[in-house]
C-alpha cells in the first residue's frame, strides 16, 4: 500500500493526532484540580496561582520535581512516555514561578537533559473557562516544542 496522499498537513487543520490525545489527558487529569485553585480564587480570596508544564528527556524528571516542589505544590505525571509534567502552584505569583523554573532549568541541564520545554501561566482571574484556560497552556507547549525553544521558560498571565 502506498504513502497516504494526505499525509501533508494542510494550514487549517491545527492539532495531530498525538496532539489531540495528549490534550485529551491534561484536560482530564487537570480539569477537577483547576476547579478547586478556581474555587479557592472565588471563595477563599487567595491570591493566584501558576500552572506549569514540563517535560525533559533523558533524565528522570518526576524525581527531581517531587524533590524540588513545596508541599503545597501539585505534581501531574500528565504522560510519562513524553516525560511531560504539570505543576500547580498554591498561591504563586509568575516570578516565584519563574524563578522555581529557572533553578529547575538548570538542575535539569546539570544533569545532561535534552528537549527540555517549560511553559508557565499565572492565573490570578477566574475569568477563562476552565478548558480554555488548559487549552491556552497546552498550546502555548506545544509552540514552544514546534519553535524548538528549548531550554527556555516561556510564562505569560492570564
Amino acid at each position: 500500500m502506498g504513502e497516504s496522499r494526505y499525509k501533508t498537513k494542510r494550514p487549517d487543520l491545527r492539532f495531530t493526532e498525538s496532539e489531540i490525545k495528549l490534550l485529551l489527558t491534561v484536560i482530564k487529569d487537570l480539569e477537577k484540580p483547576l476547579e478547586l485553585m478556581y474555587y479557592f480564587l472565588e471563595k477563599d480570596t487567595r491570591k493566584s496561582f501558576v500552572l506549569i508544564l514540563i517535560s525533559a528527556k533523558e533524565v528522570d524528571l518526576d524525581v527531581l520535581l517531587k524533590g524540588e516542589k513545596r508541599d503545597t505544590d501539585i505534581l501531574f505525571s500528565v504522560d510519562r512516555e513524553e516525560s511531560l509534567f504539570a505543576l500547580i502552584c498554591q498561591e504563586t505569583k509568575v516570578d516565584g514561578a519563574y524563578r522555581f523554573a529557572q533553578r529547575i532549568l538548570s538542575m535539569l541541564l546539570q544533569e545532561g537533559a535534552k528537549e527540555i520545554y517549560c511553559t508557565e501561566i499565572e492565573v490570578s482571574t477566574t475569568t477563562y473557562d476552565l478548558k480554555d484556560l488548559i487549552m491556552k497552556s497546552v498550546e502555548k507547549y506545544f509552540l514552544a516544542k514546534k519553535e524548538k525553544r528549548e531550554n527556555e521558560i516561556i510564562f505569560y498571565t492570564v
